[in-house]
């Protein structure tokens, strides 16, 4: 019965997420969508008066007195993010910046319910932020840190990640026991309470608002209009081809913002297990192989369009729910229909590749693909962002 309930869950919310995302038809996905309309009514009208509560000081933000740089989205998922703040985060730590990244751990375990309450009832002190990396170690796994902070934390030394919902509370926590001077708060547009001093804002330039609708209905976390609030716009996954609607709307809503244009780039092919040795192989490796591919990501498409770009042939994929927590039964299958189909090596992403257990046998060679990224306009390279953004000595902020 729970297997079976099991099943009928992820049936359903797969569906729900197509009705998302605009790819499910038919009466039920109508009905469904009816639905999704009136809720999305309502969580504007939630959004739109919280705005206006801080914007009028009814609700206050709180300064930390460091630097606070905000990297968000108007949107769910998908915009390439953490790609950026890495290569934000070693920009400003290899200026000789202190760095914390704050972020709240989305997916990560918390404590258990019954701690949380105890700790109410008792009037306990609050725990403190749970440390990923302290700028030396990685000190917990993906599971408890979540997967953007325990790889971020794995790719930046020198760098802190702690995870808190309280990111108030994290970067006070940073400021005072690690000496940090600089902030970079994670996935952090919607997070008010803590004031930033610049909003970087990232837009998808493959889909830049989806259907225009808020959640539930669309992608939308804020309307469009919001994108007055940013002090920078990053236009992602770019393809190099200017967009001059997409650019007119954006300076609609903010007139005079820097765009700064980028692109996501397949960095290498890296050997996955301890096993591995630690290989490395250029994307090429990948023409005229035969593949696997999977993934449990916002947007799967764009992960296989990068491997067919590099002329993989693609024999067999499978794709799970965003944040999907593997199981070895799981990998297990994917393998299998690896073997039956004939390729030559199976193919994930990064941020899954830390989801799964080193333990688990691979019958096949496993490699992860890693995303790094190119300015393409508005800056001659990534290095001259951040000095046009973090170091306004010589650069009027907007």
């Amino acid at each position: 019965m729970s297997s079976w309930f099991k099943k009928k869950s992820r049936a359903f919310e797969q569906f729900a997420i197509n009705v998302f995302f605009g790819r499910a038809e038919g009466t039920a996905a109508m009905v469904l969508t009816a639905v999704l309309q009136v809720f999305s009514y309502l969580f504007n009208g939630v959004v739109q008066a919280r705005w206006w509560l801080y914007r009028n000081r009814i609700f206050h933000d709180q300064p930390l007195g460091c630097l606070v740089v905000v990297v968000g989205n108007l949107t769910v998922g998908g915009t390439g993010k953490t790609p950026v703040v890495e290569k934000f985060a070693r920009a400003l730590r290899d200026r000789g910046r202190r760095v914390a990244i704050l972020s709240r751990g989305y997916k990560s375990k918390s404590p258990p319910f019954w701690k949380k309450w105890l700790n109410w009832i008792t009037h306990a002190a609050e725990p403190p932020p749970r440390i990923v990396s302290d700028g030396e170690r990685v000190l917990l796994d993906s599971e408890h840190a979540g997967d953007e902070p325990f790889m971020l934390a794995r790719n930046l030394p020198g760098v802190l990640v702690l995870v808190d919902k309280n990111r108030v509370k994290a970067g006070m926590y940073a400021i005072k026991k690690f000496g940090c001077d600089t902030l970079v708060l994670d996935d952090g547009f919607q997070y008010l309470p803590l004031k930033g001093r610049l909003n970087l804002l990232l837009v998808d330039k493959t889909n830049p608002f989806g259907n225009g609708f808020m959640l539930p209905r669309g992608i939308l976390r804020e309307p469009v209009s919001h994108l007055k609030r940013a002090s920078y716009v990053f236009l992602t996954k770019s393809n190099g081809e200017r967009d001059p609607e997409l650019e007119d709307l954006i300076h609609r809503h903010n007139p005079g913002v820097d765009i700064i244009e980028c692109a996501h780039r397949p960095h290498d092919l890296r050997r996955f297990g301890a096993g591995g040795g630690g290989e490395r192989m250029p994307p090429g490796h990948l023409r005229g192989r035969r593949v696997a591919a999977f993934s449990g990501i916002a947007v799967p498409e764009g992960f296989e369009r990068f491997l067919r770009d590099f002329g993989a042939v693609i024999v067999h994929a499978r794709r799970f729910m965003d944040h999907h927590r593997f199981n070895r039964a799981d990998i297990e299958a994917v393998f299998a229909g690896a073997l039956e189909q004939g390729a030559d090596f199976v193919v994930t992403t990064e941020k899954d590749a830390v989801r799964i257990d080193e333990g688990w046998p691979c019958p096949l060679p496993l490699y992860y693909l890693r995303l790094e990224i190119d300015i393409l306009r508005g800056a001659a390279d990534f290095d001259e962002a951040v000095e046009r953004i973090c170091f306004p000595g010589a650069v009027a902020l907007p």
